[in-house]
């Protein structure tokens, strides 16, 4: 009885011991995927891009604004339409620098293709490829912005106004989705409204400051006359 009883106490330490070891295999996996998850992937290698801040920038003035938009909102298309031209036009004369940061908040209302996330990856890609082309190819997206709830533009699309554009050379990394997990992580890093705690589109930084909407109009006169 007593050796019966040795050998069943060993039985409970081993299993016991296999449990643990599970345990630990499952805990790594857990690590494993929520740091796969949570990783900032590939960055843009781009002359124009930061890769800290995600930021794609225009011009060399001192004055620095920062915009963050998604390519699915149908605000950040009125902010276009209402100063776009004005910033480009300060950031080539060297008045300021443009920083243009493609986020993602609006997947949800693509009718599940990601159209924001695909539009963001798709000027990143642009921005690595081909530089020269990147703000004209920023401009064609919101020429072609698609409604609210709606599918989006697809990949060949993002591809053809890319190629308009003149970065056809892009075409690879649009359809591989290369900087996805990088618009991912960069938009959590959008700056919040302090009255809210959240983050939306367009959001307007100022020389590092971020400004509220109802702001834009008086804060961009004082720059851009």
């Amino acid at each position: 009885m007593a050796a019966a009883k040795s050998n069943t106490n060993w039985f409970v330490i081993g299993v016991s011991a296999a449990v643990v070891v599970v345990l630990a295999v499952l805990a790594t996996v857990v690590v494993v995927l929520n740091n796969q998850a949570t990783a900032p992937g590939v960055a843009p290698d781009s002359e124009i891009v930061n890769q800290e801040t995600g930021a794609i920038s225009f011009g060399d003035g001192d004055q620095t604004i920062d915009t963050y938009i998604d390519f699915m909102c149908p605000i950040c298309g009125q902010f276009e339409d209402a100063y776009g031209e004005q910033l480009q036009a300060a950031a080539a004369d060297g008045t300021i620098t443009l920083n243009i940061h493609p986020i993602s908040i609006l997947d949800r209302a693509s009718q599940n293709t990601q159209f924001s996330t695909r539009a963001a990856n798709s000027m990143y890609c642009v921005a690595t490829e081909a530089p020269d082309a990147a703000l004209d190819y920023f401009n064609l997206l919101f020429a072609n912005q698609p409604e609210e709830n709606t599918a989006g533009l697809s990949d060949d699309q993002l591809i053809e106004l890319a190629t308009q554009a003149g970065a056809d050379s892009a075409a690879d990394c649009i359809t591989d989705g290369t900087y996805s997990r990088f618009v991912a992580n960069r938009t959590t890093e959008t700056p919040v409204d302090p009255a809210t705690g959240n983050f939306g589109t367009p959001t307007v930084a100022i020389n590092g400051d971020r400004i509220d909407n109802s702001e834009i109009a008086t804060e961009f006169a004082k720059i851009l006359g």
